[in-house]
C-alpha cells in the first residue's frame, strides 16, 4: 500500500490537466484500479481477524487519501487550465497555415483536364507500361530495324532487349489487340529519350497519345478534334498551323504547330526564334499499323496524335523552360498553388 502511494503522488505531481486527473482516477479507483485491486486480490481467509482489521483500516485510509489527492489535483488543473485560457485566446480571425503543405503538380493539373474534356468526346482513357518492347514501341508502327526514322529516337536501351518508352503511340496496337474497332481512346504517359536539353527539349517529359479507328475516317475529323481540344484547354481561339510530317506510322502525316504563346509569335528560345511551338504530330494512320492491329484497313480506317502534354503545361502555364518542371525546385511549384 505504501509503494501505491507514493506512486499516486508521484503521477498527480505530473498532471497539469483534467484529463491527466481524469486517468490518475482510474489507474487507481477505477473498476481495474491499483487500490481496487489491491482489495480484490486479498485472500482474506489465510489472514487472522486482527490482520483483516488492520488491512481494513489501511485500505480505507488509502482509499481516503487517493479521493483528498484526487480532488486538490483537479481543483489545480481546472485553475491552470483558466490561467492558460487567458492567457492564450482563441483568435478565429488569424490565418491558417501560410503556406500550402501539397499542391498538384502543373502537369497533372493539366492532365486532370485533359482527361475531362476527352471523356467528354467519348474517348476512354487507357495507360500503358513506361518499359516497352521493341515489337510495339517500333515493329508495329511500321518501324523496323532498318528504318531511318529509328535515329530520330535515340533511346535508352535496357540489358535485357527492352527499352524505355519514347513515344506513346506504342499504346496503339496494344489498344487495337485488346478493343478492336471502333475504338476512340487517349493514352497519357512518360517517354523517355536522350535528348540534348534546352528550353523545350528534355530527356523525360509526358505526351497524349490518341487514337480514334472507325469507318469513314478523315483528315477532317482529325482537325475538328484538335481545335476542340485546343479551345477547350486555352478558354480561347489560338492560331495554329498544320504543315506536313513525316511519321512512319501515319500516312499522311502532319505537324500541327502553335504560334507560341510565350513570346506571341515574335521569337523567344522556347520556339527558338520562329514564333511557333511544334505540339501535335498527327495524321491518318497507317494501313500497317492496322493489319498489325488485327483491323482491316479496307473496312476501317482512323487517326492518330501524339499531343505533348509538357509543352501544352508550358503554353498553358507561361513556363519559359521545360527543364523546370523536373527541377525539384519548391519555388517554381509554388507558383502554382493559387490556381490550382
Amino acid at each position: 500500500m505504501e509503494t501505491i502511494r507514493q506512486q499516486l503522488i508521484t503521477d498527480l505531481s505530473g498532471a497539469k490537466t483534467p484529463q491527466d486527473v481524469e486517468n490518475a482516477r482510474v489507474k487507481y479507483l477505477g473498476r481495474k484500479g491499483l487500490i481496487t485491486l489491491a482489495a480484490k486480490e486479498t485472500d482474506f481467509s489465510k489472514l487472522t481477524a486482527e490482520e483483516k482489521k488492520s488491512f481494513g483500516s489501511r485500505l480505507n485510509e488509502l482509499k481516503n487519501f487517493a479521493a483528498e489527492q484526487l480532488a486538490a489535483a483537479a481543483e489545480s488543473a481546472k485553475q491552470f487550465g483558466a490561467a492558460v485560457g487567458g492567457t492564450r485566446k482563441l483568435d478565429l480571425t488569424v490565418p491558417g497555415l501560410s503556406r500550402r503543405l501539397g499542391a498538384l503538380h502543373p502537369i497533372t493539373t493539366t492532365l486532370v483536364e485533359l482527361h475531362q474534356i476527352f471523356q467528354g468526346m467519348g474517348f476512354m482513357v487507357l495507360q500503358g507500361p513506361d518499359i516497352e518492347t521493341e515489337y510495339y514501341n517500333f515493329e508495329s508502327l511500321n518501324i523496323p530495324n532498318d528504318h531511318p526514322a529509328r535515329d530520330m529516337q535515340d533511346t535508352f536501351w535496357l540489358t535485357n532487349g527492352m527499352v524505355m518508352k519514347t513515344h506513346t503511340s506504342a499504346n496503339q496496337v496494344r489498344a487495337l489487340e485488346r478493343f478492336g474497332a471502333p475504338i476512340r481512346a487517349i493514352f497519357p504517359g512518360r517517354c523517355f529519350r536522350y535528348e540534348a536539353m534546352d528550353a523545350s527539349h528534355e530527356n523525360t517529359f509526358y505526351q497524349c497519345e490518341g487514337l480514334v479507328v472507325d469507318k469513314n475516317i478523315s483528315v477532317a475529323n482529325l482537325i475538328a478534334v484538335m481545335k476542340t481540344l485546343l479551345g477547350e484547354v486555352f478558354h480561347r481561339e489560338v492560331k495554329v498551323r498544320l504543315r506536313p510530317g513525316f511519321f512512319p506510322f501515319v500516312e499522311p502525316g502532319f505537324e500541327l504547330d502553335l504560334n507560341c504563346l510565350i513570346c506571341g509569335g515574335t521569337g523567344c528560345p522556347t520556339c527558338k526564334e520562329s514564333g511557333w511551338i511544334e505540339l501535335i504530330p498527327c495524321g491518318l494512320i497507317h494501313p500497317r499499323v492496322l493489319e498489325y492491329g488485327k483491323i482491316d484497313p479496307n473496312e476501317y480506317s482512323g487517326f492518330a496524335f501524339g499531343l505533348g502534354l509538357t509543352r501544352l503545361a508550358m503554353m498553358k502555364y507561361g513556363v519559359r523552360d521545360i527543364r523546370l518542371f523536373n527541377s525539384g525546385d519548391v519555388r517554381f511549384y509554388e507558383q502554382f498553388v493559387a490556381v490550382m
